[in-house]
């Protein structure tokens, strides 16, 4: 993720509406009783239970059944009246700090045209008089059925006074107005840094901005407030508590973010369970220095390794094809690193114990990352678990050395449904093979770790169940599925969600099930997801949630 989500104006004024937070007493034993418990154990199979016991460090001690005998004296005890209770979601994939200042900015996500979109821009602009820039983000050319990119003059037409930059749906590229690009200096003689396309029109930039080329921008837009950072956190971490997301992969990690992190930290104010991946080396060096941090805060935050990006995005035609856009033959998608850049990172990374996520979409990079990943193995012996961030086209000859080099796939299933029209018109009918591809990547014997890449999609991760489940959108469309093959049985999935996710941030013994030994991260939901089906699952709604052993949300 990158552009404004990073460099948020600090312009922010006002509080996010605070969730009902139950302070959590300090406790020896605790006894959570009378509930329709159910987790994975470490072989994906279900375990049933109807008691937990937890100790005084917020661990699982002991899953309990109606037969067995209850502790005569505990700390405290909780009846969940026969609610069910499930492990708390990893997201294995997120921008937690997008998200908050996504939350607190202007979103297009649910506009459906071009002319519905520039409507709210004005209407937002209209309500913020005082804000030097209007920052906004979730506009798709796609779902407006343009067929081309939005342009600066109709940016202009709406906001004509002030600098506006707005990120697109995937973070990929940026719209901006005439006022932006001239606060950034950007004109007809800017050329885009590598790895980078500024679209042109008449030879004049015509206010697209893909993927490096809006860092152009990263000068004029103020950078945010301690404060404002904080204030975004915190509204990150009320979503995700809200969606049942207890721990989560931060993938590009700032220093400026990691200072958050740390200060909510230090106060006591950390609810969620962060492993962090650095944007970049510099961050990484910065953060961690001479290798990977200890796990800090009862196991709520950890430097674990780096997030690199070798391409772009399939919306904005940045995804690194081995062949053409079949709806622009010219253009095959975007390099942000050589090969040989790509494994000195990897390498300089791996050096000191670090480890590796590569942001790979298109088939050529996909490819890349694995034959880089092919010739570090044999210097970087031992458990790497690297990474490949996303996954998403890969050529079918390439989906074996998945597993030949212990690669994990952390994909997100809700993109599948969100792309698939998009994805068929940039490779058309012959190349799908390999999309998506879920089912094949786990029958090779690679390991899933799913997530939402939000603030792109929403940090829900039962409809990322839904989807993995049935390969079809919330509107049950196409009925089916989309290349139904790739489809995953109902424990695939939430083993992907859970214990995956652990697994591919080197937490599966103290994350991602409830087993004993692990952290006491659980939910309180409104029915049974093992005996729900898909379209029941999408409309869970999650009750309480509890971390460490402890309530940190319940909902009215």
């Amino acid at each position: 993720m990158s552009g404004w989500l990073k460099r948020w104006s600090a312009i922010f004024c006002g509080g996010a509406t605070a969730l009902l937070l139950v302070p959590g007493a300090a406790q020896a034993d605790s006894l959570i009783e009378n509930v329709n418990g159910m987790t994975l154990d470490s072989d994906g199979e279900v375990i049933r239970f109807t008691g937990m016991l937890i100790d005084d460090d917020g661990k699982v001690k002991k899953l309990l059944d109606r037969r067995d005998k209850r502790p005569r004296e505990v700390d405290f005890q909780f009846d969940g009246k026969g609610q069910s209770l499930i492990p708390g979601f990893f997201d294995a994939h997120g921008h937690v700090m997008a998200m908050g200042f996504a939350a607190l900015t202007l979103d297009l996500s649910k506009s459906k045209t071009l002319a519905e979109a520039l409507a709210m821009i004005a209407q937002y602009a209209a309500d913020n008089p005082n804000r030097q820039w209007i920052i906004g983000n979730g506009w798709n050319q796609e779902a407006w059925g343009l067929g081309r990119f939005p342009t600066a003059a109709e940016l202009d037409a709406v906001v004509p006074d002030r600098p506006v930059f707005l990120s697109r749906v995937d973070g990929h590229a940026a719209w901006a107005n005439s006022a932006a690009m001239r606060a950034a200096g950007v004109s007809a003689a800017s050329k885009a840094p590598s790895g980078g396309t500024i679209a042109k029109e008449g030879g004049k930039p015509s206010g697209i901005f893909v993927d490096a080329a809006m860092d152009l921008f990263n000068e004029a837009i103020p950078e945010p407030k301690p404060a404002e950072r904080d204030l975004a956190l915190g509204k990150a971490q009320d979503i995700l508590l809200a969606n049942g997301v207890t721990s989560i992969a931060d993938m590009g990690t700032t220093l400026q973010d990691w200072q958050s992190f740390r200060r909510a930290g230090d106060k006591g104010q950390l609810k969620i369970r962060i492993v962090s991946y650095a944007y970049g080396i510099d961050n990484m060096i910065a953060i961690a220095g001479p290798g990977p941090s200890p796990w800090l805060y009862d196991d709520h935050l950890k430097m674990a390794g780096v997030k690199l990006y070798i391409d772009g995005a399939l919306g904005s035609r940045g995804a690194l094809l081995k062949q053409p856009y079949a709806d622009m033959p010219g253009e095959s998608g975007l390099s942000m690193l050589t090969a040989a850049q790509l494994k000195n990172k990897m390498s300089r990374a791996a050096m000191d114990g670090f480890q590796t996520a590569v942001h790979a979409i298109g088939d050529k990079a996909n490819d890349e990352v694995l034959s880089a990943i092919e010739e570090l193995s044999d210097t970087y012996k031992g458990d790497r678990r690297w990474r490949v961030e996303h996954a998403q086209i890969i050529d079918p000859a390439d989906i074996s050395r998945f597993a030949e080099f212990g690669a994990i796939a952390s994909m997100q299933p809700v993109h599948q449904t969100s792309d698939r029209l998009m994805a068929e018109a940039r490779l058309g009918p012959d190349r799908l093979v390999g999309a998506y591809a879920w089912k094949s990547l786990l029958d090779s014997g690679a390991v899933l770790a799913f997530g939402t890449d939000v603030p792109v999609e929403s940090s829900d991760p039962f409809a990322g169940l839904a989807a993995a489940m049935t390969r079809e959108d919330a509107n049950g469309q196409p009925f089916g599925g989309w290349m139904p093959s790739e489809r995953l049985g109902r424990e695939q999935a939430w083993r992907a969600y859970t214990i995956g996710s652990a697994y591919a941030a080197f937490a599966e013994d103290r994350l991602g099930s409830l087993e004993p030994g692990r952290r006491a991260d659980f939910l309180i939901v409104d029915q049974d997801i093992l005996l729900a089906t898909p379209a029941q699952i999408r409309k869970t709604q999650v009750l309480q949630t509890w971390v460490g052993g402890k309530p940190v949300l319940v909902k009215n």
